[in-house]
């Protein structure tokens, strides 16, 4: 089953762990101290380019005759898109601009571009997820309630289907999310399904009307005889939008490192230990800054979920830091490139489309999922102490969870091995000494 101690799983004691916290409340002070005018200046040139870029595309789109503006117009459309909702929308949401006491863009205030409310996403997400992060049973974002994305979820029937139910989420992945996000509001505030004319059911359909009526009548009705070509501009611009959060999103939850959790771990979880489920929950991509800014700098998923209310630009410098806590803490620093990390989400949804029967590893020892019971039988050194509890004989460096996967992995048995060597798990830092 999933990870129901996080100490023995990072191979951390509890000073360790507090300590551990203590560092990473530091970086967030540092960080927060040094907030000023470039922050500032780098939230309104994003305004001012989201604004250029979809002024522009609404222009080409409503003034040209020929192929070439149009598709000009559809692609500035669907960056506009996609800025606004990765870099404006979701980290707005979050609260990471608060502290200019700016009304336009404070998270009390914002309404994005999009189908579902956003006070149904901050509930869904900024509270439910980033507090119950891969927590099985409380995380709703767990495979969104459809796809099965860890071995502790029983197989049913309908799993077969998800290699294709997971293309259909990502065409319509705006919809998917308002709908998700509907539910989780209506469960949480205790709103029965009978209800018809409920306030979430109310705030659902006059979003959806408002997106729809403007994506889908008021521009393309702008265009005058361009109607056709406007609509399927809009459409096409939605869809690539869909297509990349889609992809941005699940390889920063799902792909082989991001660990799940049992609620048994949030029994008097502690600051520290709730900073670690964080980091061992979720994954990064390696990018560039073009395309760390068309994410919403999601790329930087860890440091997201450390630090979910500091400004998005600060998220590179504080990667950092964290990359040298985990180095301190002999703890994995989940990255791949974006393909590596699609290929490791996407193998997992059609490995795990098949009954447990099928499957080679176990819910304790799996590419997706892995708990503390992974480590029985060989977490003892020749001594008989445990291998974190005593240092590197050469390096005098920390032996921590970073070694012990190690040390499991080279215990399993040689046909294991070279299946690892075939379909390799990559996204994780590797251990001193290894590549």
């Amino acid at each position: 089953m999933a990870i129901t101690d996080i100490k023995a799983f990072a191979h951390l004691s509890e000073a360790d762990v507090e300590s551990f916290g203590r560092e990473l409340d530091q970086i967030r002070s540092d960080i927060e101290q040094s907030l000023g005018q470039r922050d500032a200046d780098y939230i309104r040139r994003v305004i001012r380019l989201h604004r250029g870029l979809e002024a522009t595309a609404r222009l080409l789109l409503c003034a040209g005759r020929s192929r070439v503006p149009r598709l000009a117009g559809t692609g500035a459309l669907a960056a506009a898109k996609i800025i606004e909702m990765m870099e404006l929308g979701h980290n707005i949401s979050h609260g990471q601009w608060d502290w200019m006491n700016d009304p336009e863009i404070h998270s009390s205030g914002w309404e994005w571009d999009f189908s579902g409310p956003t006070a149904h996403w901050k509930r869904s997400h900024n509270y439910v997820h980033h507090t119950y992060t891969n927590v099985l049973g409380l995380d709703d974002d767990l495979g969104f309630a459809v796809l099965r994305m860890t071995r502790d979820e029983p197989w049913r029937p309908i799993h077969l289907f998800q290699p294709v139910s997971s293309l259909a989420i990502a065409a319509l992945f705006e919809w998917a999310i308002a709908v998700h996000d509907w539910a989780v509001e209506r469960r949480q505030t205790g709103v029965p399904r009978s209800r018809l004319l409920s306030k979430p059911n109310r705030e659902l359909a006059h979003k959806i009307a408002r997106q729809a009526g403007k994506d889908f009548l008021l521009f393309p009705a702008l265009s005058g005889r361009g109607f056709k070509y406007t609509l399927a501009a809009g459409a096409a611009a939605l869809l690539l939008r869909n297509l990349w959060s889609y992809t941005v999103i699940m390889c920063g939850h799902f792909p082989d490192g991001a660990e799940k959790f049992t609620t048994g771990q949030l029994a008097k979880e502690t600051r520290g230990e709730w900073y670690l489920r964080q980091l061992l929950g979720t994954a990064n991509f390696d990018a560039g800054p073009v395309l760390a800014f068309m994410s919403g700098h999601l790329c930087y998923q860890i440091e997201h979920h450390l630090f979910p209310d500091l400004p998005s630009n600060r998220y590179p410098e504080i990667a950092v830091c964290v990359r040298a806590l985990c180095d301190k803490y002999d703890l994995p620093y989940t990255t791949a490139s974006l393909l590596d990390q699609f290929w490791l989400t996407h193998r997992t949804v059609c490995t795990l489309a098949l009954p447990d029967r099928f499957l080679r590893r176990t819910s304790d020892d799996a590419a997706e999922t892995r708990s503390e019971r992974k480590f029985l039988g060989i977490s003892r050194a020749s001594n008989g102490r445990s291998i974190w509890q005593s240092a590197d004989p050469i390096t005098g460096a920390r032996r921590g969870l970073r070694t012990a996967l190690a040390a499991a992995d080279a215990s399993r048995r040689p046909a294991d091995r070279l299946w690892d060597r075939l379909f390799p798990r990559r996204g994780s830092t590797p251990v001193a000494g290894e590549r």
